[in-house]
């Protein structure tokens, strides 16, 4: 097994499509008054439309932080995933760098020496609370920058109605325990013959392709790193996992009529909401969409090549803050946005999991309603794997992900190929 371990790890998913500011303050990150500072925070979004939002959950936050800090406003952004990253680098590029950042990286900030440290930030309390493998994976060189915000692990859901009426399971919809990638072939096979539209959900479009592809090779015996943290992205088992893919998935006709690497997480999990999809994995946010359309799902760990076990995947999104002279302030919002009761806000509402201790042991603790149904994802932490975060240039690599995986599953595509050119280039930015 290969690569970074964690008991906790993290998600996200979302799609809101333009930058929100959640609070009026005409002034850019600087003074708005003799001793009134602006603090410029961007956010990602959460949410799978306008109503849910993340912009909600940060605008009452400010409110909040402000009505406890007078002194102090707090001007907040919030972009989608598909753009957020790509935003604050802009931004920091300009030479106008947010003071406070919640997005998917952070290693190469602290490599180019951006940001504070969070013992440089953060109350003892705050900084003791971060569950300790997440903590450790925030860390440059035994120093942490990356606080984690929330967490999640990666399961394969299925439509219980569709896989029953295609003879997958019974009409009881109990007890379906695929072990090995045949077992998805065969069910992906049965629903195509009973004429679903798309019997297995494979995006690897822009917004989360580093995530589908990681979990298919950590299911194959793979990954983005060996065990010594050094890249081998272009290792056998990862081309395996991806020849699978394009074989036998792609090549029967099994992904449904929108191409992998053109499909966006999001738009599979809207299809799944509206029965048009077998098969697909996901994130805890998928529980609510289902629930809403009347979805009946089942959950299990996603098969792995063989049969054997193999660790799951987990993803953490990180808090930052950039060395903009605001330093005091910052701690203080960073010491509020991490009290129970506001990290309890979010993860409740989009069913994640916390990246705290306190909020970790009450979602253990929890009995019922949203809580039980995170036990599978619970169940999955301890032994996930999450991305090279660590790594300064895991940013970079993750966009080079993004835009050639989609090639290697195509028909005809060069799996090999395209991973030896993602690794090669990985290696160069990551020397050792």
């Amino acid at each position: 097994m290969k690569g970074r371990y964690l008991s906790l790890a993290a998600s996200g998913a979302a799609l809101c499509l333009t930058a929100v500011t959640l609070t009026g303050c005409g002034a850019i990150g600087g003074l708005t008054g003799d001793n009134e500072v602006t603090l410029r925070v961007v956010a990602a979004d959460y949410g799978d439309n306008p109503q849910n939002s993340s912009q909600a959950y940060w605008k009452d936050l400010a409110e909040g932080f402000e009505k406890a800090n007078p002194g102090t406003k707090v001007e907040v952004s919030v972009y989608s995933w598909s753009e957020v990253d790509a935003k604050v680098a802009e931004m920091v590029k300009a030479g106008k760098a947010p003071d406070i950042a919640q997005i998917g990286a952070y290693a190469d900030y602290a490599a180019a020496d951006k940001l504070y440290s969070t013992a440089e930030l953060l109350s003892v309390k705050t900084e003791a609370d971060f569950l300790g493998p997440l903590a450790d994976a925030g860390k440059v060189k035994q120093v942490q920058y990356g606080m984690p915000f929330v967490a999640s692990t990666r399961l394969l859901f299925y439509n219980e109605k569709l896989l029953a009426d295609a003879g997958v399971i019974g009409k009881d919809a109990k007890g379906w325990q695929p072990k090995s990638w045949a077992d998805l072939e065969a069910a992906a096979k049965k629903l195509k013959a009973a004429n679903v539209p798309t019997p297995f959900a494979v995006p690897l479009g822009r917004e989360e392709a580093q995530a589908e592809t990681m979990m298919w090779m950590l299911a194959g015996g793979g990954g983005y790193t060996d065990n010594e943290e050094s890249y081998s992205i272009d290792a056998a088992d990862n081309i395996k996992a991806l020849e699978f893919l394009r074989d036998k998935m792609v090549g029967q006709g099994l992904t449904g009529p929108v191409e992998p690497g053109k499909l966006d997480r999001q738009a599979a999990f809207e299809a799944f909401t509206k029965g048009e999809v077998g098969m697909l994995n996901g994130h805890p946010t998928l529980l609510k969409q289902a629930e809403a359309k009347g979805v009946k799902y089942g959950m299990v760990p996603l098969p792995t090549s063989d049969g054997s076990e193999q660790p799951a995947m987990g993803v953490a999104d990180w808090v930052m803050a950039f060395k903009t002279g605001h330093q005091q302030q910052s701690g203080k919002f960073l010491d509020y946005l991490y009290q129970p009761k506001n990290v309890t806000a979010f993860t409740d509402k989009y069913d994640l999991l916390p990246a705290t201790t306190s909020g970790y042991q009450a979602k253990q603790a929890a009995a019922g309603g949203s809580a039980a149904q995170l036990k599978p994802f619970l169940t999955a932490l301890p032994g996930s794997r999450l991305y090279p975060v660590g790594k300064k240039s895991w940013a970079g690599v993750s966009e080079d992900i993004k835009q050639n995986i989609g090639k290697t599953v195509q028909p005809g595509g060069q799996p090999a190929k395209v991973l030896e050119g993602i690794a090669t280039a990985a290696r160069a930015a990551d020397p050792r």
